[in-house]
């Protein structure tokens, strides 16, 4: 069955968007306890881009499936788990990049670069780091992996921040309900 990335977020409702997160199936990656811990020779670099053994991994179904694996534990270690193994890979930066960003209803909706979709709130909050010169922002996206935003992604954030008066309430937005600033 061929692969059908999900509709631009731009024509889409918050209800739309919640039932194509819904609908994406990840492994079970809490409940198995692999035996095997081990390497895994891949790296994802600051750009989103996936390494094995030095060389880019081209094929995106395998870097969805693989991010499908992807965990990062209490020490800040990256992991790609399966019922047998638990490899450990290095992420440069963070495991995945946001690079779309909408507003719907009272939601913040992200896409990441490997199709997933994301809905900011209590659940999935975005964290400022860096400085005010050059701030980052990340999104938990899930099992303690986070997005960081691309530039035009915290552009589009920045857009949406402005036309809800940012410069009164401090560069800070809502979603379902939760306040996160933009600014360090």
């Amino acid at each position: 069955m061929p692969y059908e990335p999900p509709p631009h977020l731009s024509g889409l409702t918050l209800a739309q968007i919640a039932a194509l997160v819904e609908e994406r199936k990840l492994p079970p990656v809490e409940s198995w306890s692999p035996r095997q811990i081990g390497e895994s020779h891949m790296v994802i670099a600051a750009d989103g881009t996936w390494f094995h053994e030095g060389g880019p991994i081209r094929r995106e179904a395998m870097v969805r499936a693989f991010s499908g694996l992807l965990t990062r534990d209490d020490a800040g270690h990256h992991w790609l788990v399966t019922p047998f193994e638990k490899l450990s890979i290095e992420v440069e930066d963070a495991a995945f990049i946001a690079t779309d960003c909408v507003r719907a209803d009272d939601a913040l909706a992200f896409r990441l670069n490997t199709d997933d979709l994301v809905i900011a709130g209590p659940e999935h909050p975005l964290r400022v780091a860096g400085t005010a010169d050059e701030p980052a922002l990340y999104l938990h996206v899930r099992r303690g992996c986070e997005a960081r935003l691309n530039r035009s992604t915290w552009a589009q954030l920045a857009e949406i921040a402005l036309a809800e008066g940012a410069e009164e309430n401090g560069w800070q937005v809502t979603s379902c309900g939760q306040a996160f600033r933009l600014l360090p």
